[in-house]
């Protein structure tokens, strides 16, 4: 990633991403990881928070299926994943029928393709036995 001086937090995130990295904060003084990007930890209200590459790893903490027309691309999952590094974020699984998505499932991360919009995480079960 090119030099990050005078970019915010949310500029970074998806600059990593872009790369094809899954980065997030993590507070060097209380260091607690930060999810969604940010420029005070909201821990401990350090400004010194770090970038470091996702683990990738997640697994599922609430789950809903969205309705949608089969013409219009058909049902698909929003949840609310906890990465393994503490924080939850918003996303969705892919790679498996969206009613099939359980609490407490194991995931792993991928870069998607958001064309214009750029690119953003979305999860996969992941089979590996390791969660």
């Amino acid at each position: 990633m090119a030099d990050t001086i005078g970019l915010g937090p949310d500029q970074i995130y998806r600059d990593n991403l872009e790369s094809g990295e899954f980065k997030i904060q993590q507070c060097a003084d209380c260091e607690k990881y930060v999810f969604y990007p940010r420029h005070l930890c909201p821990h401990c209200g350090s400004s010194s928070l770090l970038w470091k590459s996702a683990s990738g790893r997640a697994q599922v903490y609430s789950t809903t299926v969205a309705r949608r027309r089969p013409d219009r691309g058909g049902d698909y999952n929003v949840c609310i994943v906890e990465l393994e590094e503490g924080p939850r974020m918003t996303s969705r699984v892919e790679g498996i029928d969206p009613d099939q998505v359980t609490i407490g499932m194991a995931l792993r991360h991928a870069i998607a393709d958001g064309g214009d919009a750029g690119p953003f995480i979305v999860f996969n079960p992941d089979n590996s036995g390791e969660a």
